[in-house]
């Protein structure tokens, strides 16, 4: 979507699809591009608000049954860029964080970056990774080359 001074449509669309605003849902002040903070509950999966990045202070809740749901949940949509996982047991900690198809996984936290860590997603979020060693290949070419040169070198 492309954003117009007025661009609350994200939290218009939220609210049509049957989400419930808990909290915030309006611009914040007369100029700028700033949202009040927002937090909608009673989202289902096929909403628009749970299957795009919202790129603004917008959060969705939605209920789950089974660790398998929630993975599923996560794993619905087609970005990928972050999720955490907020949990007292490391077992479950380290199976929901390798099931889930994102390029980070938080754990008991959130939005933790360090200089060594690589961050960026999977499937259609991010253009590649930020931070750490793997970074650095967003400033290298890797290239192939395979010549025959013929049996008479080797005879």
């Amino acid at each position: 979507m492309a954003a117009t001074h007025n661009d609350t449509r994200y939290i218009d669309v939220g609210r049509k699809e049957g989400a419930k605003v808990e909290t915030g849902g309006a611009r914040h002040g007369k100029e700028g591009y700033f949202i009040q903070p927002t937090i909608f509950s009673n989202v289902s999966e096929d909403m628009k608000i749970m299957q795009e990045e919202i790129f603004g202070p917008v959060c969705s809740i939605a209920k789950f049954k089974t660790e398998e749901d929630a993975v599923r949940l996560g794993n619905t949509t087609t970005y990928g860029l972050a999720a955490a996982v907020h949990t007292n047991s490391l077992n479950t900690a380290i199976r929901v964080s390798n099931a889930l198809r994102a390029g980070t996984v938080w754990v008991n936290q959130y939005n933790m970056l360090h200089h060594t860590l690589p961050y960026g997603g999977y499937k259609e979020a991010g253009i590649g990774r930020e931070l750490g060693e793997a970074a650095l290949a967003n400033y290298s070419q890797t290239k192939t080359v395979s010549i025959r040169l013929g049996d008479a070198l080797f005879g």
